[in-house]
């Protein structure tokens, strides 16, 4: 999809994966609603940085339709909590069919959650939110193809998180990360969210 936004249904003009026929309603609420707000907080960063991880190689789709069993089998994405998760927690989880069941991602949730646990409260939202561009720097996107999948300042992030001990962080799970907590606004410039 390279065109610009689109009308739905209720005439609003939205980013055309916000309007994907199989799921409108899905990723309708989610664009207007989530996507591209500022989210702010350690456990709530940390729940978007491990949902974006387990998105890797899926469709957010799949990720939106299961988010409430992730946030009962991870406490909330508490970080204090799934730092203290045992051998047995991630057992739990890869048979649980209420999230994806992947042992390398769940490990490296289990991990990070240790990582940010011995930070400062607002240490992990501090660190991320460092990373935000000048928007005065940025050009709306007119159309979908103006949306990059990684940015300089997503490479760093990324980079940072990795040398800290993140895992499942790479730069274009970076950025996505960036655009769903509003670090950027990738709305396209038509877009009525923008």
């Amino acid at each position: 999809m390279s065109g610009g936004a689109v009308p739905g249904p209720d005439g609003l003009a939205r980013c055309p994966w916000g309007l994907e026929a199989e799921s409108k309603e899905d990723y309708r609420v989610y664009h207007d609603t989530e996507w591209g707000r500022p989210v702010h907080g350690d456990d709530a960063l940390f729940e978007r940085m491990c949902l974006e991880a387990f998105q890797s190689g899926l469709s957010w789709l799949t990720i939106l339709r299961r988010r409430e069993g992730f946030r009962a089998a991870f406490a909330g994405f508490s970080v204090a909590k799934v730092a203290a998760f045992t051998e047995a927690d991630a057992e739990r989880l890869l048979a649980d069919p209420g999230i994806i069941r992947n042992r390398a991602k769940i490990t490296a949730a289990l991990g990070n959650a240790r990582v940010a646990a011995e930070w400062a409260p607002g240490e992990l939202d501090a660190l991320i939110w460092s990373y935000a561009p000048d928007p005065a720097g940025r050009r709306a996107p007119r159309t979908a193809a103006d949306v990059p999948a990684t940015t300089p300042e997503s490479i760093a992030l990324a980079k940072d998180l990795k040398k800290r001990g993140f895992r499942f962080v790479g730069p274009t799970t970076a950025y996505a990360m960036m655009q769903a907590c509003g670090l950027v606004n990738d709305h396209l410039a038509d877009c009525h969210a923008r």
